[in-house]
């Protein structure tokens, strides 16, 4: 087989180039303390600082014995020093683990121990975790503290920076290629300055783990290309500018952003817990920083919004947020759209980890076209593609799909699983390696290149991604969310998908959210609602739980959507996600129904033999 010569590629360069080009502008600003008065210090690094900064510490995690391809589990909190070490990683040569603390701590650790991490680059806490865990991760040799390095051993991150040459590397010869090492190639000068890897778009990145919320988290393997494409698609399809101001509630957006020349101001939060965040340190750093920009997932939005609308706050420099990770109500959009500039825009991108971005909608298109069809049982218009995917819909089959001439195509309204394929499309899991056979569909018809084990960015142009999304496109080739495939409910009448079906019980004033779960054999099920109650529902409607029910049975029976409901049950706090607390967890809410479902049959009987 012909091997694939790959131009040199590595995102990290982008911020090599901002530098040179704004080498003074603030790259990025941390929060502090508050002084007197309230208003809070921030540490600030500019552009030129960083790249020094991530040059420096890239140079030396190599001199110190670190191996092109070592994969390097990264454990910081968002923040200068965070930013500034996944642009070294990416720029040493090294892949890089990141998981979200969010998905908790059992989860994290097993998360780490599949990926087989050679070394971590930690705080103080995560390093003391490993090495009280040393048959978990006997292959961590290589760590860096972030921090005060105590009874574990190994290196700092000042000792990275103080033993680094500081300066360009030589001109080198080339020795011969190395198939062991990603990128096969590494320049080496003759005073045996570190020098550093010429990386690829088809070199691995980073392993980023899967949320979790439908199933076990899966570390997905990103390449230098989905990274470098990303920053290419957000950009130019926003519309984002050098010289703007972000505020990511989110923290690899932060990356996106020293990429673009946009100033990232870091927002006093927990980043694993959105739902917890104060609303008056968003608010008061978009007013202290002008933000123009800020992405984060909808229950950030859902705290901000209220706050600003009880005190009438405007914020007048946010032109464009983003939202994403879970469908974002119309009451949200409707209050970010009263509380930023006027012009401003609300965007609610939709991807997953395995393919980020896919398509894209905003609140204006939202509010006065897509909503009214989403409550009516539509599902949710998650907007048209970015210009570098492609995508279909096909019918939904329970299973590996081996090839794109098995899957079936499906015509317009109709709905089935969404597939996606381009360059910020990922190629492989590189953990729970089973679930590749399952999400990936080999597409050799329309690839004139040679299909290696280990795919190259153009492996978007030889497989496809399923989504594990079903939907449906419109006329506009706009496609309509209408749940997950693996939630979907299976009757004996066919089956029933759970977005639209939810649409029509959200729609009443005592329902702060609903879900469809099926209850019996697949191909049998009895579809239950499950209902948690508005909190903030104002008293006095006397409607107790008998007659809310009765009420969502009313509400049922109206719609041809739901009319084969007939089991409501009402549930005081529903499993949902740690991340964007909107994701339901459903396999668990099936078993909690099922549960009662069949209690309550049993006292039924129970009651018929007494009589």
């Amino acid at each position: 087989m012909a091997t694939l010569s790959l131009a040199p590629l590595n995102v990290a360069d982008r911020l090599d180039d901002v530098a040179k080009i704004m080498p003074q502008a603030i790259a990025i600003a941390e929060p502090r303390r508050r002084v007197a008065g309230g208003r809070r210090l921030y540490r600030t690094v500019s552009f030129r600082e960083l790249a020094d900064d991530v040059d420096r510490i890239a140079r030396g995690l190599v001199s110190r014995g670190m191996n092109p391809g070592m994969r390097l589990a990264l454990l910081v909190p968002p923040s200068i020093d965070f930013i500034t070490l996944v642009f070294a990683l990416l720029k040493s040569g090294a892949v890089q683990i990141l998981i979200d603390p969010g998905i908790g701590k059992r989860n994290l650790v097993r998360c780490l121990a599949e990926a087989l991490p050679e070394g971590f680059i930690a705080v103080p806490m995560a390093q003391a975790i490993r090495s009280v865990l040393p048959r978990r991760f006997s292959k961590s040799t290589f760590n860096v503290t972030v921090g005060r390095r105590l009874w574990w051993g190994g290196l700092t991150l000042e000792d990275l920076r103080s033993n680094s040459p500081g300066r360009k590397a030589g001109v080198g010869t080339l020795n011969d290629a190395n198939p062991a090492l990603p990128g096969g190639a590494i320049w080496r000068s003759s005073d045996r300055e570190a020098e550093l890897l010429r990386m690829t778009s088809d070199d691995p990145a980073a392993i980023i783990f899967t949320s979790g919320s439908t199933g076990p988290p899966k570390g997905v393997l990103y390449r230098q290309g989905n990274f470098d494409r990303q920053v290419t698609e957000i950009r130019d399809t926003y519309g984002i500018s050098p010289g703007e101001i972000d505020l990511p509630c989110f923290p690899l957006f932060g990356l996106f952003n020293a990429a673009m020349g946009v100033t990232t101001v870091l927002p006093r939060m927990n980043f694993s817990r959105p739902a917890t965040v104060n609303p008056r340190n968003i608010v008061e750093a978009i007013e202290q920083w002008q933000v123009t920009q800020s992405f984060a997932s909808p229950a950030v939005w859902n705290r901000v919004g209220p706050y600003c609308e009880q005190r009438g706050l405007r914020l007048q420099s946010l032109r464009r947020v983003m939202s994403a990770g879970a469908p974002v109500p119309a009451r949200v959009l409707r209050l970010m759209r009263a509380v930023i500039h006027p012009d401003g825009e609300v965007h609610t991108p939709y991807g997953a980890t395995e393919a980020l971005p896919v398509a894209t909608i905003g609140s204006s298109e939202v509010l006065t076209e897509t909503w009214s069809l989403t409550e009516q049982g539509g599902g949710v218009c998650v907007g048209r593609r970015f210009r570098g995917i492609e995508w279909r819909v096909i019918r939904i089959i329970d299973g590996p799909i081996h090839s794109i001439d098995q899957a079936e195509e499906l015509p317009v309204g109709e709905i089935g699983e969404l597939i996606v394929r381009g360059p910020v499309v990922t190629t492989e899991y590189v953990t729970r390696r089973a679930a590749n056979a399952l999400a990936k569909i080999e597409d050799r018809q329309t690839s004139a290149l040679p299909l290696p084990k280990t795919l190259p960015e153009g492996a978007g142009a030889s497989f496809w991604h399923r989504m594990g999304d079903c939907g449906y496109f419109d006329d506009q080739e706009r496609f309509w969310f209408c749940g997950r495939v693996t939630h979907r409910v299976l009757t004996k009448a066919g089956p029933m998908y759970t977005i639209p079906c939810e649409a029509i019980f959200n729609r009443h004033a005592a329902v702060f959210r609903s879900a469809l779960v099926g209850v019996g054999a697949t191909g049998a099920q009895t579809p239950v609602i499950v209902v948690e109650r508005n909190r903030d529902m104002p008293t006095g409607r006397g409607l107790d739980r008998d007659g809310l029910i009765k009420e969502l049975r009313k509400l049922a029976q109206a719609n041809p959507l739901t009319t084969a409901i007939e089991d409501f049950l009402i549930h005081p706090s529903m499993p949902v996600d740690v991340r964007h607390n909107a994701k339901i967890f459903r396999e668990k809410l099936a078993i909690w129904a099922a549960s009662r479902i069949h209690r309550r049959i049993n006292v039924t009987r129970l009651s018929k033999d007494i009589a």
